[in-house]
């Protein structure tokens, strides 16, 4: 019997060692997915250090997270007993930043804290610029503090040209990057990101190093509405991907990317679906591309017109994303202009003096004041939108200004300045494939030559917003309303069936009597009437209002 258990105890290691062996090489060939398996049939206790650390990476690569956050504190241990400090302290800040990913600041600062007293008293290393770059450079930005992240992640860069580590370097200039943008240096922050880049392309990085960098880029150009570069780089972010027989983690950082592409191209269907799919994976690993996961299915909905939009908005906001300014023009769709208004403030006074942040929040004020009849505070958004526009000047943030300044200069009854500016909002949204914003602004242009007696060139941009609604698959706004009327139109036309005066209509509707007066001669003029009662009569027998 004991000869027999010799011989099966023999034969266990031995294929214990051949699934070992086969392990290691599939992990230098970055198969991730046979890697694991093979990791997976050789007990822990039989693997040393290097070992778990590989097997943990591997499985964060496919997702496996509760797998990965346990062998990489076995890998901590293991490095600790065979005297490999550095090496325990690259583990360790590995858990940090996972266990942030996660949400969960305690655990991870105390794996960074405990990745700096691992490294007490060694000589300088490519963990201390692992170390300088979790600890200076990534708090900064989050604080704020772009000019202490320049300082820190140029350090990180000049210690791994001085170690001669290209990891170290690319991060160095990615930081750097990143935090000029912050600052408004926006040509030499995207210059550094591209320089970051060409490290990634030439395949010089770590694959963990590499697709963080594609992350971190991808991110910079959407925070500051840079559609084509953001679209550059998610294209190749996703070929790197393709390289690898599996990479689920990296997969659905990259999945979101893409989803917000389609959100911005008018491919409402496809971002809600392809959020979805990714977001049970990224709950468990990355709490906060999660919640922008829901933003982009909340935006999509409410695009859309679909009412589940505002549970969307609550998952978003529950795993910690500002649901703003989302939340707000849903409430302007369900017709509670006053309450978006007071949202979109609200949430203004909220994120404080980031303007990059504030942008977006800029964008829907204004459309939101308009429907409201509150040209000052339209006027207001405009203004600083069009500052942040001229500081950051990305194509994206561009046609921002320029949309939202032409609203509010149609709005306030300004036909002829508005004019050239939403020519220019249009065609900067068509540069970057934006089809809904093109649609919107299509239709303001029409309105636009509509007051200014230009019908054939109206009708025109009538047909032009139709055909990019028929492409969103979505009915037009206030299709509607009759005879060509404007919105704004209806409205003064509700207020003058009700008996109220030029001037009554002017402080009802926050605008000049001057541009009472106009909207009054563009009614008549559509409506084929003469006078005030006939415009009355037409707008009561439609049902449009009733009599005092």
């Amino acid at each position: 019997m004991g000869s027999v258990l010799t011989v099966g105890g023999g034969q266990r290691v031995d294929e214990h060692m051949h699934s070992l062996t086969q392990a290691r090489e599939a992990y230098a060939a970055r198969d991730w997915a046979t890697a694991a398996l093979r990791f997976d049939a050789v007990p822990t206790g039989q693997l040393a250090a290097d070992d778990l650390a590989d097997y943990a990476d591997a499985v964060w690569w496919l997702g496996r997270i509760e797998d990965n956050l346990r062998l990489s504190a076995a890998a901590c241990d293991a490095f600790l007993a065979d005297s490999r400090p550095v090496e325990a302290a690259g583990a360790a800040l590995v858990l940090g930043v996972l266990h942030l990913a996660r949400g969960d600041e305690p655990q991870g600062m105390g794996w960074i804290g405990r990745a700096g007293h691992l490294l007490e008293g060694v000589p300088v290393c490519p963990v201390h610029g692992l170390l300088l770059h979790l600890t200076g450079v990534e708090p900064s930005l989050q604080a704020g503090q772009p000019a202490a992240a320049v300082d820190a992640a140029r350090q990180v860069r000049d210690l791994g040209r001085r170690l001669g580590q290209p990891d170290l370097v690319a991060i160095g200039l990615n930081g750097e990057g990143r935090a000029l943008i912050r600052s408004g240096h926006v040509i030499d922050g995207l210059r550094l990101l591209d320089e970051a880049m060409i490290a990634v392309l030439d395949g010089e990085l770590a694959p963990f190093v590499s697709g963080t960098l594609y992350c971190h880029t991808i991110t910079a150009c959407h925070e500051v509405v840079d559609v084509r570069r953001m679209a550059r780089w998610t294209d190749l972010a996703e070929r790197w991907l393709a390289t690898f027989p599996a990479a689920v983690a990296f997969g659905g950082l990259c999945a979101v990317h893409r989803a917000q592409l389609h959100l911005i191209h008018g491919r409402w269907n496809d971002a809600e679906r392809t959020a979805l799919q990714v977001v049970p994976d990224l709950d468990a690993n990355r709490i906060d591309y999660a919640a922008e996961a829901w933003y982009v299915v909340a935006e999509a909905r409410r695009l859309r017109g679909d009412p589940s939009a505002a549970g969307a908005y609550d998952e978003a906001h529950a795993r910690g994303r500002d649901p703003q300014p989302g939340r707000a023009l849903l409430q302007l769709l369900g017709g509670d202009a006053a309450g978006a208004a007071t949202s979109v403030r609200t949430a203004l006074t909220a994120v404080g003096s980031d303007w990059l942040r504030r942008a977006p929040l800029c964008a829907a004020a204004v459309e939101i004041a308009v429907a409201a009849g509150r040209p000052g505070d339209a006027s207001a958004a405009a203004s600083e939108l069009a500052a942040t526009a001229a500081t950051y000047a990305t194509s994206g943030l561009q046609a921002m200004a320029a949309g939202a300044r032409g609203a509010m200069l149609l709005a306030e009854g300004h036909a002829e300045q508005a004019l050239p500016v939403l020519r220019d909002a249009c065609r900067r949204w068509h540069g970057i494939g934006a089809t809904h914003d093109v649609a919107t602004t299509c239709t303001r242009l029409a309105e636009t030559y509509r007051a200014l007696g230009d019908e054939a060139s109206a009708a025109a941009e009538d047909t032009r917003a139709q055909e990019a609604y028929e492409l969103l698959g979505v009915p037009r706004p206030g299709a509607e309303a009759p005879d060509g009327l404007s919105r704004r139109e209806c409205e003064v036309l509700t207020l003058v069936a009700e008996g109220r005066s030029n001037r009554e209509i002017g402080e009802q509707l926050f605008i000049s009597d001057r541009t009472v007066g106009r909207h009054l001669t563009n009614i008549y003029h559509k409506l084929g009437v003469t006078s005030r009662t006939q415009a009355a009569r037409y707008a009561i027998e439609r049902g449009m209002a009733t009599t005092r």
